[in-house]
């Protein structure tokens, strides 16, 4: 299920850049996404907790490019994946996308789904509706769209597979009637924007989340954003 054509994994035109910048250098902000020493005040934050002993404790395994495990210390616990009642109406089998709540449940029975924390589009670039998977890829490549590249003078025309793309590891493309709606899941090179509106429309997830749940999805899956 892993698409093998770089720009058939993203579409030029996608609206899945960020639509949000920060005044704080990246290095900070990671630092503060991955537990690093400088403390920023992102909503819910807590105390540093100790880190995994040894560094392969710190990174997902059997990844083509690093996936630093971010410190969920620092993030809302209701972000983190945790197994709830289904309360989504939908079908087992189902995703289900709760942007008010910037939450995505992965319906397992009729009982019980599976919730991740996620970031949402900014005011302007909602998106609602039902759609399916279409297709999936592992580490695709990212084309900004043309009114990105207008903005950013100098950005390329094509970001390559890696912990920088803003794809992050993994995407499942949404597809309508057979179409392509330009719409995504997909991880983030941006970890600090999830539980917030940040996105160009598309549905972020933290990389360690998204790699996990692309393993319990499949092209054909419904999507629902009520």
């Amino acid at each position: 299920m892993t698409d093998k054509s770089e720009r058939g994994a993203q579409s030029p035109g996608l609206p899945c850049g960020s639509a949000a910048s920060s005044g704080l250098s990246r290095r900070r902000w990671i630092e503060a996404a991955f537990g690093g020493a400088l403390a920023l005040p992102l909503a819910g934050c807590q105390a540093d907790t100790e880190r995994p002993r040894g560094r392969d404790g710190w990174f997902v395994p059997g990844e083509p490019f690093p996936v630093r495990r971010v410190n969920r210390e620092r993030f809302e616990p209701t972000l983190r994946p945790t197994i709830v009642a289904n309360v989504t109406g939908q079908e087992p089998g189902s995703i289900l996308i709760d942007t008010a709540g910037r939450h995505l449940y992965l319906s397992r029975s009729r009982d019980q789904a599976l919730r991740y924390g996620i970031a949402v589009g900014t005011s302007g670039y909602a998106w609602k509706g039902s759609a399916t998977v279409g297709r999936m890829a592992r580490w695709p490549a990212w084309y900004p769209t043309d009114e990105m590249r207008r903005d950013a003078p100098g950005i390329p025309a094509r970001i390559p597979p890696g912990d920088d793309n803003p794809l992050g590891a993994r995407a499942l493309y949404l597809y309508r009637n057979g179409r392509d709606t330009l719409y995504r899941i997909h991880g983030t090179s941006e970890p600090w924007t999830i539980g917030t509106q940040a996105s160009s429309g598309c549905i972020r997830m933290f990389n360690e989340d998204v790699i996990a749940l692309y393993d319990q999805v499949h092209v054909g899956m419904k999507v629902v954003v009520p």
